[in-house]
């Protein structure tokens, strides 16, 4: 493991200008907008509590926000962009007023919605569509310039939570990425960032089989962000819930950031926090 962690690449962004380094692991630390999330649903969904959530993420050790206004979990309510935007307001305008310093990524599968969010001064886009939701999403990635979370998931919004049993989950997901990211690059994307889609469509066996093979996962090309927290393949064969599964979700973090994962997608950003420097600590690769 150790000759492979030293063959990686370290990678960095370009957020709007700035240059953002990945040879340390970074938190992105979720703010969910919506009513009705699985695990922390109606919590942060007005301005002032999605500020001070913000404030707190950032505290416990975030380099990015990344806000939800529309949840993806089973069964969720369906948002148009229209919904989505009048649901954000000015939450990503007063995050970059209050917190200049933080990087903010937007979780949506809509191309206007990213618009509106870029002309609020978003940092990244998170689709967890891949593209495949909104025929125009590379479009207008490519005209911002904003880097990109790519994501691993079935076709459609139907399908995205129907459980396929591949024969073989890494070259699936691979062979994925290396289609999507050649129209991105032809496109002029640059900055491309690759989530295998923990949660999305995939059994538990695949999804373990997947953290054990997340070294061969993202073509060594491109960085890859891993959000496994608070994710049914972990809790539901335990018979735990969402929010008792801390322990194992970090033994879960360690083990990908030693395959190489540039970014971790968190609710409780302290303990990943914690993670990130135990591992970095250790390997003297940060």
């Amino acid at each position: 493991m150790q000759n492979h962690l030293s063959s990686i690449n370290y990678h960095s962004l370009n957020c709007n200008g700035r240059l953002v380094d990945l040879s340390s692991p970074k938190i992105m630390g979720i703010l969910n907008l919506t009513p009705d999330s699985f695990s922390d649903g109606g919590k942060f969904n007005n301005e002032k509590d999605a500020l001070k959530h913000t404030e707190k993420l950032l505290s416990e050790g975030a380099g990015i926000i990344d806000i939800g206004p529309q949840s993806t979990r089973p069964n969720a309510e369906f948002l148009s962009s229209k919904e989505e935007i009048q649901r954000i307001g000015k939450v990503i305008s007063q995050i970059k007023k209050e917190f200049p310093e933080a990087l903010v990524s937007l979780d949506t599968f809509y191309a206007e919605t990213v618009r509106f969010g870029f002309n609020e001064g978003i940092d990244m886009v998170n689709d967890i569509s891949g593209g495949q939701f909104d025929e125009t999403m590379f479009d207008i990635v490519a005209e911002t310039r904003l880097p990109y979370i790519l994501m691993h998931v079935n076709p459609s919004y139907e399908t995205m939570h129907d459980k396929i049993k591949y024969e073989d989950i890494t070259l699936e997901i691979n062979r994925y990425f290396s289609e999507k990211t050649n129209v991105l690059l032809q496109k002029g994307v640059k900055d491309i960032i690759l989530d295998p889609g923990f949660g999305f469509g995939k059994t538990v066996e695949d999804q373990m089989k997947m953290i054990d093979e997340v070294e061969y996962l993202g073509l060594e090309r491109f960085p890859l962000l891993i959000g496994i927290s608070r994710k049914s393949f972990i809790y539901k064969p335990l018979g735990k819930s969402p929010l008792d599964i801390d322990e194992e979700t970090q033994k879960l973090h360690m083990k990908v950031l030693q395959q190489g994962a540039k970014i971790l997608r968190v609710h409780d950003v302290a303990k990943s926090a914690a993670v990130v420097k135990q591992f970095c600590d250790k390997n003297k690769k940060c």
